[in-house]
This record gives C-alpha cells, sequence and structure tokens, in this order.
C-alpha cells in the first residue's frame, strides 16, 4: 500500500498534464483495499482512476486520488472451445491482450495496443475495429466504499457504447478490482472492420499474431504514442445519428462515411466531420490536433488541460455548426467543477 500527499500525477495520465493529488493511494489488492476504506481514511473528494488514458485534468486535484495495482491472470474454467480468465483490474490491457496472443485465446485481438488498464477497460467498455470488451466479458468483481465485495454479470453491468453501469455517478463507490473474461479456444477473427483485411495482405498467413500486428501497425499509423506525445486516444465519441439526420447529411454530403447500426441508426465517424471542418493538425499553443487522425487532441509539451478543453470545444462549436451534429466526448474532464 501507498499513501502519499501532494503527489505528482503527470505520470497517472497520458496526456501528460503536470497536475497534483492532494492525496493518492495505491493498493495491491482486494484485502489492502477493504482495510484502506474500513479505516476511515478515504476523502470525501475521491477518484479513482486506471492509467488515466481516458482523463483530462483540469486543474490539481484536491482530494483523494486511488488507484489499483492488483495484477495477475488466472484462469478459473477451461473446456475445450473456451476459458475463463480472472485479471487483475490493474494489469496493463495490452499486456492482457499480448498474453491473450501467446496462449491462443482468441476474442480480444482486435483491441491490441489500446491504452489502459483492465479495470477502467471494463468502466468505459473499449471498443476498437469491430469488437468491444463487453463481447468478451463474463463477470465484474468490485468492492464498494463500505468495503464489500460484489459480483456483477455482464448483464448487471448495462453495457452500451463507450458506457456501463459504473460510469453512472452514484457508482463511483464502486472500485473494480479483477474482470472475468471469456475467451475462445476455437479459432476464429474479426476482420471486416476498417482496413484490417486490408493490413492482412502484408502478411502471408492469418493466425493470432498477425491480426494482433496487423492492429498494432494500423493504430501506430494514424494514434501517436503517448510516452511520445501526450493525448488521451480517441477524443470524442463517433455519433449516432437518426435516419432522418443520415439521410438530411447523406444529400449534403454524399461521401460522407457511415457505419448502418440498425434500420434507425446510423454511426458517423467524429473524425471525418472534424477533418472537414478543417482542423485537422492544427494547433492552438501547445495543444493540438493530431496531424494524422482529427479524433486525436495532443499536448505538444506545456498544454493545460484548460488549453486542451479550450480547443475541444472550439472544434465542437465548428461540427454543430457545419454539421448539426454534436459531438460527445469520450475524455472524461477532470476538476474545475467537471465544466
Amino acid at each position: 500500500m501507498i499513501e502519499k500527499k501532494d503527489y505528482s500525477l503527470l505520470e497517472h495520465n497520458t496526456f501528460k498534464i503536470d497536475v497534483c493529488a492532494k492525496h493518492f493511494v495505491e493498493y495491491n489488492s482486494e484485502d489492502e483495499l477493504i482495510d484502506f476504506l474500513q479505516s476511515g481514511k478515504l476523502k470525501k473528494t475521491f477518484l479513482h482512476i486506471g492509467e488515466g488514458s481516458n482523463l483530462l485534468f483540469l486543474n490539481d486535484y484536491q482530494g483523494m486520488v486511488l488507484h489499483s495495482a492488483i495484477q495477475g491472470v488466472e484462469v478459473i474454467s477451461e473446456l475445450d472451445d473456451y476459458v475463463l480468465v480472472r485479471v487483475g483490474a490493474g494489469m496493463s490491457w495490452d499486456d492482457f491482450v499480448a498474453h491473450c496472443v501467446e496462449k491462443l485465446w482468441y476474442g480480444a485481438e482486435n483491441l491490441s495496443l489500446i491504452p489502459g488498464e483492465v479495470g477502467a477497460a471494463a468502466v468505459q467498455n473499449i471498443g476498437a475495429y469491430g469488437v468491444e470488451i463487453k463481447d468478451l466479458i463474463y463477470a465484474v468483481e468490485t468492492v464498494d466504499i463500505m468495503g464489500q465485495r460484489k459480483t456483477y454479470s455482464v448483464a448487471d453491468c448495462e453495457y452500451a457504447y463507450r458506457y456501463s453501469r459504473f460510469k453512472k455517478v452514484e457508482n463511483k463507490h464502486i472500485f473494480i478490482t479483477r474482470v472475468i473474461l471469456k475467451l475462445s479456444k476455437i479459432e476464429q477473427y474479426h476482420l471486416d472492420y476498417g482496413s484490417v483485411r486490408k493490413e492482412l495482405l502484408k502478411h502471408t498467413e492469418v493466425d493470432l499474431s498477425t491480426v494482433r500486428n496487423a492492429i498494432i501497425a494500423i493504430r501506430e499509423e494514424k494514434l501517436p504514442n503517448p510516452c511520445h506525445i501526450g493525448n488521451g486516444g480517441s477524443f470524442f465519441m463517433n455519433p449516432i445519428v437518426s435516419k432522418l439526420k443520415f439521410e438530411e447529411l447523406k444529400s449534403l454530403y454524399p461521401e460522407i462515411p457511415y457505419y448502418e447500426l440498425s434500420q434507425a441508426k446510423y454511426k458517423i465517424p467524429a473524425a471525418w466531420m472534424i477533418d472537414q471542418c478543417g482542423w485537422k493538425g492544427k494547433r492552438i499553443g501547445d495543444a493540438g490536433v493530431y496531424s494524422k487522425q482529427a479524433l486525436v487532441l495532443v499536448n505538444h509539451g506545456k498544454a493545460t488541460g484548460k488549453d486542451i478543453y479550450e480547443l475541444a470545444e472550439a472544434i465542437r462549436s465548428s461540427v454543430k455548426n457545419k454539421f448539426g451534429v454534436i459531438l460527445k466526448p469520450e475524455v472524461n474532464y477532470i476538476g474545475s467543477d467537471s465544466i
């Protein structure tokens, strides 16, 4: 257990915003967390974080930041066609995907190189290239603010696009400690999304390793490495519009890309709209839009959280004025009363 005051969060957020937490606590097991919660030390204002890949700190955090360092992958059930594994919430998500590929467990490979930790991935319902983590989750183990353990089935988690019950304000007192995932042992892939098949043409065969390498190559081509330039990955969610709105946009912009979710709903790539508004590669001070992917906002060095926020608001205003579509941030704002 680590307990510190006035602790720098520079290495706990991928935007590399230089802010501090008044109190910081890191625990290594459920027992440590429960002991801490029952000790009465938890501050009234608190925030539980993962790797900080989906957070934008707008100022120093005056409360307590908690972080899970629970690691490990444990096989809890295995049959001929699938395996159930129990994974520590503090484990790097991409390290887990690499482990799955090594073990020949199918299902997680399309989620390669997504930054963050396993627990936060389950909160956010991360997704990429036609797969969401909800497709793999069997159950989620938690501890609440009173130190009580509870396991939620995947149905109980209320998963939707970039959403789960754990994102509700009233559920911030629930801390994910481990995630149980169901992975296939039968060879199967999801290749018909984006440019996955095109990238795979560079390989002589299709297997778990080549699919993972293809996904990594695609992501590295258009997404910056947070180790080299501060960013939170995709800043905005892709908006879902009605059929009526889609037909209106299609008539005005025949080239508009889209994904038909149902007869009544269409997903429009936010990156395309941002690019059409001329933002791709633009920079205001040290806050900018990545030159290879308009959906990613970056910190070129000394941008503050408020600098990134103001850039995001300018982009949202442009998209609303041009397309009549309101972009919703995928990144969570922390501080300044969350704007």
